[in-house]
C-alpha cells in the first residue's frame, strides 16, 4: 500500500497537487511519502512485536537524510556498507549503537572510524577482512563485536545481479568453512563472536528460500553455541520483495515473513535483527517525469520524457518493470499504445520502459513512474552533464525539497583544471 491516488482528476502524494508540485520544483523529481514510509516500517515492525528485534533499515535502498530521519524517529537502526553511509546515519541522529557495518571491502579506515563511532557490530565477509578488523580494533583499544556472513549457496529465485547467498557470489563465508573461521576469530585480539549473518538476495518474493536458509542459520548458530561462542544475535538480513506490479505481483506479507523467521529462532533466546530496505522505501517513492515529444519509428513508438537512465537506472540495469501513472487522470481513460518510454541520454539503453501498453501521452503531459523510493535516487549520476534531480518529501499538505537540483555553474565548479591546461 502506498499514499499516491487521484483526487479530482490529479494524482497526489498524500495531500499534495504533483501537477502543482512539478510547476514549483521543475521536472523530473522524486517524491517521497512519510506516510507510506511509516506505514511500512511499522507493519514489520508490528509483525515482530514481543520479540527482542532490531530493525536496521538498509541505507543503500534510499539514503536521503531525510528519509533516515524519518526511520530514526520511529525507532529503526540502520545498516550501512560505507563510512560515507555510516556518516549519514549519524547525521540523521541515529545512536550508533543501533548501527551494524555490512560489506565485503571495508578498508581498515572505515574500520576504525565505525569503532570510534562504537556501532553495534561488523558483518565479516572473509578471513583477510577478519583479519584487517583484528589489527585495527587492537592497535586502537578497541573490541569488535562481529557477525559472520554465512553463504548457504542457496538460491533465492530473483534477479542474478541481486542474488547474494549462492556459491558463486562475492558474498559471505562459505556453509562448510564459518565454523573454523569462528574458532580463528575468537583467538584474535580485539574481536568478539556474538552473532551471525546470512543474506541471501534482494526482491524474493518466496517465502521457501528464507525458509531453507533460516534453517541453515539455526542450525549454524546451535553448532556455534556447542564450540562455545556466545551467539546473542542472529541477523537474517533482509530481502523481502515488494509489489512492482501492483496486484499482479504480490510478495509475501511481513507477518508470513515473521512465521518463517520465528520458526528458526524457536528456543533461541536470541535477538532478531533485520536488514529491510527495498519493502520499506521502494513503494514510498514515485519518479515524475514530463513528455518532451512522441516519435514514430519504422517499428516501434517512442514517448521521450525528461527524466532518463541516468536519473533512474533500474530498467536498464536489471531490466526493471515499474508502473507508470499519467498525472491526469483522464488520461487513463483514452486508447492506451504500445510505446517505449526513453530519456534524452545519447544511448540505445536509455529507457523506462518497453514495449509499454499506455495512454497516449502527448507533449507536455506528466506521468508518475511508480515504486521508485528504492535504488532510483542513490544510483543516479550526472551521465551526459545532466544534473542530479531534485528529491521532495511530502508530510500530509506540506512538502519540501531534500536534495536540490543543482545549477550548471555548481556542477563545474567541482571541477579543476590543471596548470598546465591554464
Amino acid at each position: 500500500m502506498h499514499h499516491f491516488a487521484y483526487r479530482q482528476g490529479v494524482l497526489h502524494a498524500e495531500d499534495v497537487n504533483l501537477n502543482a508540485m512539478a510547476s514549483q520544483v521543475g521536472t523530473p523529481f522524486y517524491c517521497y511519502s512519510t506516510a507510506t514510509l511509516t506505514r511500512h516500517y511499522e507493519v514489520f515492525a508490528q509483525a515482530f512485536a514481543g520479540a527482542d528485534a532490531l530493525i536496521c533499515y538498509s541505507v543503500k535502498a534510499n539514503s536521503n537524510l531525510a528519509v533516515l530521519k524519518t526511520l530514526g524517529r520511529l525507532g529503526s537502526g540502520m545498516d550501512v556498507v560505507s563510512e560515507g553511509e555510516l556518516r549519514r546515519a549519524r547525521a540523521a541522529g541515529i545512536a550508533a549503537d543501533r548501527i551494524v557495518f555490512s560489506g565485503v571491502g571495508k578498508t581498515r579506515s572505515e574500520m576504525a572510524f565505525a569503532l570510534g563511532e562504537g556501532i553495534y557490530a561488523f558483518n565479516i565477509e572473509s578471513e583477510a577482512e577478519l583479519a584487517a578488523l583484528s589489527e585495527v580494533a587492537a592497535a586502537g583499544g578497541h573490541e569488535a563485536r562481529i557477525a559472520i556472513r554465512v553463504n548457504p549457496d542457496i538460491d533465492p529465485r530473483t534477479h542474478a545481479k541481486i542474488s547474494t547467498g549462492k556459491a558463486e557470489d562475492k558474498f559471505g563465508v562459505p556453509y562448510g568453512r564459518a565454523r573454523a573461521l569462528y574458532a580463528q576469530a575468537a583467538a584474535l585480539p580485539g574481536i568478539r563472536t556474538r552473532g551471525v549473518h546470512m543474506h541471501i538476495g534482494s526482491q524474493i518474493t518466496d517465502l521457501k528460500p528464507f525458509g531453507d536458509a533460516f534453517a541453515l542459520l539455526r542450525e549454524m548458530a546451535g553448532k556455534l553455541r556447542e564450540d562455545g561462542h556466545a551467539i546473542e544475535f542472529i541477523n537474517f538480513g533482509g530481502g523481502l520483495g515488494v509489489p512492482y506490479r501492483g496486484d499482479n505481483d504480490v510478495p509475501p506479507h511481513p507477518e508470513d515473513y515473521a512465521k518463517t523467521v520465528r520458526a528458526a529462532a524457536r528456543d533461541m533466546n536470541v535477538r532478531l535483527l533485520f536488514e529491510p530496505g527495498r519493502m520499506i522505501a521502494a513503494n514510498a517513492g514515485i519518479l515524475v517525469t514530463r513528455v518532451l515529444y512522441t516519435k514514430t519509428g519504422a517499428n516501434r513508438t517512442f514517448t521521450i520524457v525528461d527524466a532518463a537512465m541516468n536519473d533512474l537506472i533500474r530498467p536498464t540495469l536489471y531490466e526493471a518493470w515499474h508502473e507508470i501513472w499519467p498525472v491526469r487522470e483522464a488520461l487513463r481513460d483514452e486508447s492506451s499504445r504500445t510505446t517505449d518510454v526513453v530519456g534524452p541520454v545519447c544511448e540505445t539503453g536509455d529507457y523506462l520502459a518497453l514495449d509499454r501498453a499506455l495512454p497516449a501521452f502527448h507533449e507536455g503531459d506528466l506521468m508518475a513512474v511508480m515504486t521508485a523510493g528504492a535504488y532510483g535516487a542513490v544510483l543516479s549520476s550526472t551521465y551526459n552533464t545532466r544534473p542530479l534531480i531534485p528529491e521532495v518529501m511530502v508530510a500530509g499538505g506540506d512538502y519540501g525539497v531534500i536534495r536540490p537540483r543543482p545549477s550548471y555553474e555548481e556542477m563545474l565548479a567541482r571541477e579543476r583544471i590543471p596548470e598546465w591546461l591554464k
